[in-house]
């Protein structure tokens, strides 16, 4: 087929949709895992097979584009076409599943990698092949390769620091997928005969395109509302984790990555839970340092305490510790306490604060999410809980929210075993007394602590001094009884960075209980 460009146009118009469809194809794939990984949990494994998927995929597209052997500019634009309309709306369509056939998610979803795949498999080769009719083979495949490279490189930039803080996963696939279509025009753009069908194959699609991003907000508004049930008053992507806040009545509750936080109906049984029984168990306490926490509700319970003089808050997500600052609802609930001048507030990851920190502390409170995830188990480890120990003074004490010892009781149980071998009696550290206890949270169900203390505590002299809206000095004592149900059901391993094996305890017990 001839094109109608001049003969340095035209090749310089392929090989920026080289670079262009490279860009959008890597998008799509971080795209595709981020939901994943937000809806079905472990990022780690979601991306590893959506990696995966997707390559396997590109190469059967490679292979089959052998087989389009005449008009391989105009199949090439028709390709174009359904990677913008397919690939755009990629994340729409992942929403719509799991609002409506949650129970297929993983069916749809990885049929759609599939088919993403394969098309952009059919880009390149359909590429080189119309770039080598004007190039030697050798000329047309370096020059497509390296940009292709270079594409996906940028890709993987903007991902992170443009698209999903600034687009949001919804408008993401949407903006890339236009961008997939404005290649599709440029292909049209360059043939001999102009199609007056493909151009409205392009016109109807970027109409399409255009619509879902406009209305993308309130679409996915609606099916979260479907999903979580309640009215979503708050939604955001950031480069850690997706924010949601949701309200039914007077009942405000948070989700991170799909998982309950808190509700306000009792997140006060949680936040007093962790942090009372350590600021009784050292009554001297004057420096705290918070790891997590950035709603802002262990912070109200510490400054309850006026022999408290400084609070660290570390949080690796500032979008979180913001919300906790100025929402009104997180305001309401947490007194304002991010925006006491005792608290100062750094938004880095925990384990690197605690490696860079020369500062020691009275207490250390963690309140992190669940290991529900491989990556999250670093911050449940031996390596772990031994920083901790080693910013603690001397007489300094330590409480962290730990899972179900009912729902996940090995993983539990890991956590407690773990922080034994952290402080076990090494010099430099001096023996631990790792205490665990537990509650009832409505919300979660039954919820376990533990607390970790460089002198010996007797839980039955325990007592709180100031105002609660649950605990009393009986509930403290009864919280570091066990009944038997709660006992693990098998030796329990000490979770190591080189083998988490808490992310397995941690799977299998609550999985036992959801199916």
């Amino acid at each position: 087929m001839k094109l109608t460009a001049s003969p340095t146009a035209a090749p310089v118009i392929l090989l920026g949709s080289v670079f262009v469809v490279a860009a959008c194809g890597l998008v799509y794939e971080l795209v595709a895992g981020a939901v994943s990984s937000y809806i079905l949990g472990n990022a780690v494994t979601q991306f590893s097979l959506v990696v995966g998927v997707f390559l396997s995929s590109m190469g059967i597209g490679s292979f089959l584009a052998k087989y389009i052997r005449t008009n391989l500019l105009k199949m090439f634009i028709e390709i174009e076409i359904w990677i913008a309309l397919i690939g755009g709306g990629s994340s729409m369509i992942m929403f719509m599943i799991s609002a409506f056939a949650d129970d297929l998610f993983q069916v749809f979803f990885y049929l759609l990698c599939i088919s993403i795949g394969v098309l952009i498999g059919i880009e390149i080769p359909l590429i080189v092949r119309i770039v080598k009719e004007r190039h030697g083979f050798s000329g047309a495949l370096s020059n497509v390769l390296a940009l292709d490279y270079i594409g996906a490189l940028v890709g993987a930039l903007l991902f992170p620091l443009v698209v999903l803080p600034y687009l949001g996963l919804s408008r993401a696939s949407v903006v890339f997928g236009i961008m997939n279509l404005s290649v599709a025009a440029a292909g049209w753009y360059l043939l001999t005969e102009k199609h007056k069908s493909m151009l409205i194959k392009i016109l109807v699609t970027g109409l399409v395109l255009l619509l879902t991003l406009i209305f993308s907000g309130r679409w996915v508004g609606f099916l979260e509302d479907l999903l979580y049930q309640d009215s979503i008053i708050y939604t955001k992507d950031t480069p850690y984790q997706r924010i949601i806040m949701t309200r039914w009545r007077d009942d405000v509750r948070l989700y991170l990555n799909g998982h309950i936080q808190f509700s306000s109906i009792d997140e006060a049984r949680y936040h007093e839970a962790l942090v009372m029984p350590a600021m009784a168990a050292c009554p001297t306490a004057r420096s705290v340092l918070i790891l997590g926490g950035g709603d802002g509700m262990a912070a109200r319970e510490v400054l309850k305490y006026d022999r408290v003089q400084s609070i660290t808050l570390i949080d690796i997500d500032p979008v979180m510790t913001d919300l906790g600052k100025t929402r009104k609802e997180l305001l309401a609930l947490n007194g304002s306490a991010l925006n006491s001048k005792k608290v100062q507030i750094h938004n880095t990851d925990a384990m690197v604060f605690l490696r860079e920190s020369r500062d020691f502390f009275d207490a250390i409170l963690i309140d992190l999410p669940d290991p529900n995830t491989p990556s999250l188990t670093k911050l449940y480890s031996k390596a772990f809980y031994t920083l901790c120990f080693r910013r603690l003074n001397l007489g300094g004490v330590l409480s962290t929210q730990a899972t179900s010892p009912f729902y996940a009781k090995n993983a539990f149980w890991c956590i407690v075993e773990t922080m034994t071998a952290a402080g076990g009696g090494r010099a430099e550290l001096s023996e631990m007394a790792i205490l665990p206890y537990h509650l009832n949270v409505p919300s979660f169900g039954e919820w376990g602590f533990v607390l970790a203390s460089r002198r010996a505590v007797d839980p039955k002299q325990l007592s709180i001094p100031v105002s609660t809206r649950f605990l009393t000095d009986d509930v403290l004592h009864a919280m570091f009884s066990f009944g038997r149900d709660m006992a693990a059901d098998q030796e329990i391993e000490v979770n190591r960075i080189d083998r988490p094996v808490l992310y397995e305890y941690y799977r299998k017990g609550w999985n036992a209980f959801n199916e």
